[in-house]
């Protein structure tokens, strides 16, 4: 009773004396990742187009009476990657999207380097998959992801006044698979999309 007495006591303690701000948040994200197209008609497997993405939301930063701060955040995310399919029956063309919308959960362990003018996190990030069934032409996207993933963040940030910039890495521990089926006259042709999507993020910040 009394070690439990003792850890209340000293945790809040620890939370007395931490001192926590707000901001929010937005990132241009540039995905990093090759994804994988591959047509199963023409046995043939291809790299699809990075297309640059955003994220926006709001983080909060708890910083310890050391030089360690955690930092939960929340951001709503976008970012895609296209492939272009040829059509043989009618020479004609068709862009299909792999896009990527969903709702990301970091938190992040952190430690001031220089103060606030200069730090370093890295944490885990779960995200929640938003990506619907979609139709390109003919062509129907069944989407696969799970609707829960994990992934993880290494970055750096500095804090001048009340602004924010950032450059962070993120990377995924599992991948994302989706089938893109167009059958025209009885005939089926599937495209198989992989990815185990990573990206390279900018940011900037305003603290509350």
């Amino acid at each position: 009773m009394k070690k439990i007495l003792s850890i209340v006591l000293l945790s809040s303690a620890v939370c007395a004396s931490a001192q926590l701000s707000f901001a929010a948040k937005a990132n241009v994200l540039i995905p990093t990742s090759s994804a994988t197209w591959e047509n199963l008609k023409t046995a043939v497997s291809q790299n699809g187009k990075n297309i640059i993405g955003f994220n926006a939301g709001l983080s909060m930063k708890v910083n310890l009476p050391t030089a360690i701060f955690v930092m939960p955040e929340i951001y709503y995310t976008n970012f895609s990657n296209e492939f272009t399919v040829s059509n043989d029956m009618n020479n004609s063309e068709t862009t299909i999207k792999a896009k990527t919308s969903r709702i990301d959960i970091p938190v992040l362990l952190g430690y001031n380097l220089l103060g606030n003018t200069l730090s370093a996190y890295v944490g885990p990030v779960g995200s929640f998959n938003l990506s619907k069934d979609e139709n390109y032409d003919s062509f129907a996207q069944k989407v696969n992801s799970k609707e829960f993933s994990v992934g993880y963040q290494i970055g750096v940030q500095s804090e001048i006044s009340k602004l924010i910039l950032s450059a962070k890495y993120e990377g995924a521990f599992s991948s994302d698979q989706r089938k893109f089926i167009n059958t025209v006259a009885g005939s089926t042709q599937e495209i198989n999309y992989d990815n185990r999507a990573s990206t390279f993020m900018l940011g900037l910040g305003y603290k509350f």
